[in-house]
């Protein structure tokens, strides 16, 4: 299992403060990953999800951790380019942009 990044220091503050409201996610993290997927697709499928849902620090979370994954950003980058038969260019190009955010 890949290590990932240290969550953002307001989701650590956030989790600190309502404790089960953090087990509840985990919880839900870990019964999403049951499944024939492994781990490589999985980060990528919920990248295209966060993509799709417009969700700039899902995709932000997502990107960090495919890179910690060593996912090339040639991939990511092909996953986020397929939205734009979907969600068009507009919206494809705004995700684009959260890809390359520092």
């Amino acid at each position: 299992m890949t290590k990932m990044p240290e969550p953002p220091s307001q989701y650590t503050a956030f989790v600190a403060r309502f404790p089960k409201l953090g087990e509840a996610w985990e919880a839900i993290h870990e019964a999403g990953a049951q499944g024939p997927l492994d781990e490589r697709t999985i980060r990528l499928v919920k990248l295209a999800i966060a993509v799709g849902a417009q969700r700039s620090g899902a995709v932000h979370s997502s990107v960090r951790k495919a890179r910690a994954m060593g996912i090339p950003d040639e991939e990511i980058e092909q996953v986020v380019s397929l939205a734009a038969g979907t969600l068009g260019l507009p919206a494809t190009v705004a995700a684009w942009t959260w890809l390359h955010d520092k």
